[in-house]
């Protein structure tokens, strides 16, 4: 029987330390287009005391992965990217919007808008999966 896409967002996180380091909370377990939020703790900031690059990157990255393996098939990134477009501070609470582009059999793209509490725009991330073919028990 087929793994739900909660089911398998679940066995991901079980063992993915960096999500769960960033308090990742999953808001949409919905295939190809799940949403997570996370607050920005004080750990997390660089020499400007703003959030490191990392992490704005981190969590879109962890959106790719619930979205793109949520349709049951395991899936990894191939290439990614993001622009950072506006400060992100310690107390800050971000939010991945996931907007499936493509989906074929063996590759899936996908680009995440990164927002903040006052739903400003602070992350554009793309990035695009290879699909194995292997699927999720």
């Amino acid at each position: 029987m087929a793994l739900s896409p909660k089911e398998i967002i679940d066995k991901m996180m079980a063992a993915d330390e960096m999500s769960q380091w960033l308090g990742i909370e999953i808001l949409d377990p919905i295939p190809g287009a799940t949403s997570i939020r996370m607050t920005v703790r004080k750990d997390m900031v660089n020499g400007f005391n703003v959030a490191h690059g990392g992490i704005t990157y981190s969590l879109a990255d962890s959106a790719l992965a619930f979205s793109s393996n949520s349709h049951g098939i395991r899936s990894m990134s191939i290439e990614t990217s993001i622009s950072h477009l506006k400060m992100v501070k310690v107390g800050d609470v971000l939010t991945v919007k996931t907007k499936e582009l493509s989906l074929s059999r063996k590759v899936g793209v996908y680009e995440m808008d990164v927002l903040n509490q006052d739903n400003q725009l602070v992350a554009h991330f793309k990035g695009t999966v290879y699909r194995s073919g292997i699927e999720w028990e």
